[in-house]
């Protein structure tokens, strides 16, 4: 089997080489440069909070109601840095991460404790987030990724997440679905859960100037969604959702 999260020396203009996990023709280049990632980034926090325990996290120490457009720059950063970066700045990059991580502790609302550098928890928000940016890419992206390029954005995606702490990681499409599945029977839509699809949806703080495009992109995150996400969220598949997701992403790139 090729090694599809291989490190390659990439040379900088005028310079000696430098090492990065990536280069421009790999899949994760294509997939994390695209539009499609506004779609799927908003699907990946829906689908998130399914996650009793990550949507306790989230909703106690994130601050994604008071500060949502800082949470977004910094998660779009470090995605930035460790696809695109060198080494030395990825791996500061996921070290900051979790160093944040290890403060994020408590107890849901169902009494269960919880701890952001929980191996299984990394592995479900992992798990959620690749499965949100692929399908986003694949119903809105530039250029759609082929069998074998899908399978190796999964497996590029992994590498990260296992510096973080996640394990147990899938490396293909195949595994990606079967992991997904997997978790179904730990998920639920608490109230903290529907109040956050709603602020996500309904209620972002944005310009009214802004809101129409959020709007078509928010309408295409909830089309990709799995049905049984939606049904758990109270979400109805919106009409002509994949219009609005495709309108929406090609006015951003």
């Amino acid at each position: 089997m090729p090694d599809r999260t291989r490190t390659r020396p990439v040379r900088a203009s005028g310079t000696h080489p430098v090492l990065r996990w990536f280069g421009p023709d790999d899949a994760i280049w294509h997939v994390h440069a695209d539009a499609s990632m506004f779609v799927g980034g908003i699907a990946a926090l829906l689908l998130q909070s399914l996650h009793p325990l990550a949507m306790a996290g989230a909703a106690g120490h994130s601050g994604y109601r008071g500060d949502p457009w800082g949470r977004l720059v910094r998660t779009s950063h470090y995605l930035a840095t460790t696809t695109y970066g060198t080494i030395e700045h990825a791996e500061e990059a996921i070290s900051s991460v979790r160093r944040v991580h290890e403060r994020v502790r408590g107890i849901a609302p169902d009494g269960r404790p919880y701890r952001a550098s929980d191996p299984e928890l990394l592995r479900w928000v992992h798990v959620a987030e690749v499965w949100c940016f692929l399908e986003a890419h694949r119903l809105f992206g530039d250029n759609a990724l082929d069998a074998h390029g899908a399978d190796d954005y999964v497996a590029q995606a992994s590498r990260s997440g296992h510096l973080l702490g996640a394990e147990k990681l899938p490396e293909s499409v195949a595994e990606l679905e079967s992991e997904l599945a997997a978790y179904r029977p730990q998920l639920v839509a608490t109230d903290a859960a529907r109040e956050a699809a709603h602020f996500l949806l309904r209620e972002p703080p944005l310009p009214q100037a802004a809101r129409f495009g959020y709007a078509l992109l928010a309408r295409g995150a909830v089309t990709l969604l799995p049905p049984w996400a939606r049904d758990a969220l109270d979400l109805s598949r919106p009409r002509f959702g994949r219009v609005a997701g495709d309108v929406g992403t090609r006015t951003v790139r």
